[in-house]
Order: structure tokens, then sequence, then C-alpha cells
């Protein structure tokens, strides 16, 4: 019989090491457009495909957050629209007994990267459902994003001259 004093019954949970839990994800926003169909199913040529990414995340508790992966697709051939689609992929994490410099890094970092399979291959789908081939997305370097984001924020506003 072990008695615990308001803490974990389990010793083990008690000298825990650092945790990163998927608790939930969801589509939170798809959009696919076709505008031009069916001439846009038509086209022979190879469209020109824009791709952005955007990562965002806000806090729910001490522990949980909610991390958003927004992947936004345009392709476009002789200036014509053949498609647009926008997805916001969410997840909800819990961060446990991570120090506190590393818990932004861990969210913009590792979070998208576990969201990231999930939307690759909804974008997929959508296109696909859309007559189209689907949009296979290459991996993408959270790293490097979150680099980028952090030199921007670092960096001094141009002087107005």
């Amino acid at each position: 019989m072990s008695t615990t004093n308001g803490g974990s019954a389990d010793p083990a949970a008690a000298n825990a090491g650092p945790q990163l839990l998927v608790l939930a994800q969801y589509v939170k926003d798809l959009s696919f457009e076709n505008p031009n169909a069916p001439a846009s199913l038509q086209q022979n040529t190879q469209p020109q495909i824009n791709i952005s990414v955007n990562v965002t995340a806000k806090p729910l508790s001490p522990t949980d957050a909610e991390v958003e992966l927004r992947l936004e697709g345009k392709a476009e051939t002789a200036g014509t629209v053949m498609f647009n689609i926008e997805l916001v992929f969410a997840g909800v994490f819990r961060i446990q007994n991570v120090p506190a410099e590393n818990v932004n890094p861990l969210m913009m970092i590792e979070c998208p990267r576990l969201l990231f399979p999930f939307a690759r291959e909804i974008v997929a789908n959508s296109v696909r459902n859309g007559g189209f081939p689907p949009l296979l997305l290459d991996p993408i370097d959270f790293v490097a994003l979150y680099q980028q984001r952090v030199a921007q924020v670092q960096a001094p506003p141009p002087s107005a001259a």
C-alpha cells in the first residue's frame, strides 16, 4: 500500500521526463475553390503552384496549447486560376516537464511536424476531389521556418530616411 500527500500515486509519474501529448487534432477551416471549372480541368499545361505555410500557437491552460498549421495553395496557368486551397489544421497538445525556454520551440517545430502528415493528406485528397491530380506537398523544414520567424522578430525595424 502506498500513500501520497497530494501527489501522484505512481512514483514514476512524479519523476517523468519531458512529455508532449496530442490530445486532439482537427480541421479548423478548409476551403477549396475551382473557379474556372470545367475549363480549368481541360488544361494541358503544368500550372504554377504557390504554397504558403504558417504556424501559430496559443495557450489554453498552463500545460495545454492549440497549434494551428495553415497551408494555402494557388495553382495558375497563363494568368488563370485553376484552384485555390486553404487549410487550417490544428491540434491540442499537452506539454509537461519541459523547461520554459524550450516550450515555444517545441510548439512551433515539433507540434506542426506531428500535424503535417495529416494536413498533407487532406490537401492531396481535396485537390484530387476537385478534379486535379493530388497535390503532394514536399516535407516542410519547421526548424528553418521557426528560425526565420525568430530572426524577423529580433531584426531591428528599418530606419526611416
